[in-house]
């Protein structure tokens, strides 16, 4: 394992608090402890070079791990195999391509990471990225655990066993909304990654970070699908039913809650939408109910209610909903319905004969854009027009949720470290 010296390894001063901060320790024991504890002893833990050996084994180990104890479990499946071992390479060539004459890319030191409640498996990305370059970590967990959630964090504990170096180096706590205790986190960190809604990023960049941290930010956002009509119309039942079951996972997984789960379905080109829209959500429908999918009593009236508030406020031209799994809101213009959001199956519905009509609506508060039968000359345009406004991922269907090293507009591999700039001759040659 190739360490970094005494020097980079050391946290800046452990701030003393007048009274003892609480944490339940998660990861890599389960036990409630002071938090100054958790600190002494993270910052006795060294960094290490970018993918170091001992950091890509662990990952690997934990990516076989997490394959076998996920059957069934579609969004922990997906996470084993981004973590696989053939991908981490690609990864470390991606990350060497990154460094030139003159500089190299070290970790930044310590990480802090605060995860939203509402994805399971949200807190692992942006931790492992940080693990395989080299930083230490202790991540925010949410005290509503699900069942999910709490599987992954048991099989990172069970791999950790196997690779004690970089359990030293990883905490995972849960605490109350406490901003003492988030403060004295964030006092001791390099860099500070926040995934919310913007009330709680607002709320917590609030809190000082060391005037030479960094922050990474993913706050709200909102997301959208485009399907070509004339694209869709040629398709056999076979391919729309693929197309539905894309649409699902795109949408479903994490009830619709996801950043990039797609709420506004845009139809694109000059024939009436109708019949496609109707075929295509019907399929929809049919994917969700062979799948078992079920919405609660609380988040069907949610639903209704976002519905009905939606009707009211903007320019609605139809209305569908026959059971629980699946509303659609057929809109006259393109609706601002960005914000609080129920998930759970609601989406928004327009017509557009281009691509590029929207430009004019697009925010920056817009991540993803997923296509079908969109050209790629009427995508590019699109981008192009934008200038920057909004949209950072143009994906197809079945890849919204699909995580990489590029999101929101970070590269994470260069986020999660830093500079070091190398000039060996001086002004005698």
């Amino acid at each position: 394992m190739t360490t970094l010296g005494q020097e980079e390894s050391q946290l800046c001063d452990i701030p003393r608090t007048k009274r003892p901060l609480h944490v339940q320790e998660v990861l890599p024991a389960q036990r409630s402890v002071d938090l100054s504890e958790i600190l002494d002893r993270l910052n006795q833990a060294p960094v290490v070079t970018p993918f170091d050996q001992s950091r890509t084994e662990f990952i690997a180990d934990l990516s076989r791990r997490l394959a076998r104890a996920g059957r069934g479990l579609a969004e922990t499946q997906a996470l084993a195999y981004w973590m696989r071992k053939a991908e981490i390479h690609r990864m470390n060539v991606a990350f060497s391509k990154l460094e030139s004459e003159g500089f190299v890319l070290m970790p930044r030191g310590t990480v802090f990471h605060i995860p939203p409640s509402n994805v399971d498996t949200l807190f692992v990305y942006s931790w492992v990225l940080s693990t395989l370059v080299g930083n230490r970590n202790i991540v925010r967990l949410s005290s509503r655990a699900t069942e999910q959630s709490n599987l992954i964090i048991e099989t990172i504990c069970e791999a950790l066993v196997n690779h004690r170096t970089v359990a030293d180096s990883s905490v995972m706590v849960t605490y109350g909304h406490d901003d003492s205790v988030t403060a004295a986190i964030s006092a001791v960190s390099d860099t500070r990654v926040i995934w919310g809604g913007d009330v709680t990023v607002n709320r917590i960049r609030s809190i000082p970070i060391p005037p030479h941290a960094t922050e990474v930010v993913f706050a709200d956002r909102f997301s959208m699908a485009a399907i070509g009509i004339e694209a869709y119309q040629s398709l056999d039942t076979r391919e729309r039913g693929r197309l539905a079951d894309l649409f699902f996972n795109d949408a479903y997984w994490f009830d619709q809650l996801g950043c990039s789960s797609p709420r506004l379905l845009l139809w694109v080109g000059k024939r009436d939408p109708g019949p496609s829209a109707n075929d295509f959500f019907s399929r929809v429908r049919g994917v969700a109910h062979a799948k078992a999918y079920s919405v609660d009593t609380s988040t069907a009236i949610a639903k209704l209610g976002q519905s009905y508030s939606t009707m009211i406020d903007a320019e609605v031209s139809g209305y569908s909903a026959q059971d629980n799994t699946l509303t659609v809101l057929d809109m006259s213009s393109f609706p601002d319905v960005r914000g609080e959001f129920c998930g759970a199956g609601l989406f928004y519905q327009l017509h557009v004969s281009q691509l590029n009509e929207i430009v004019s609506h697009v925010r920056r508060a817009d991540q993803t854009l997923t296509t079908f039968g969109i050209p790629e000359q009427e995508i590019t345009k699109l981008v192009s027009d934008l200038r920057g406004r909004g949209i950072d991922r143009i994906v197809p269907f079945g890849q919204a949720l699909r995580f990489s090293r590029f999101w929101d507009g970070y590269d994470l591999l260069t986020e999660l470290t830093r500079k070091v700039t190398i000039s060996v001759r001086g002004a005698l040659g």
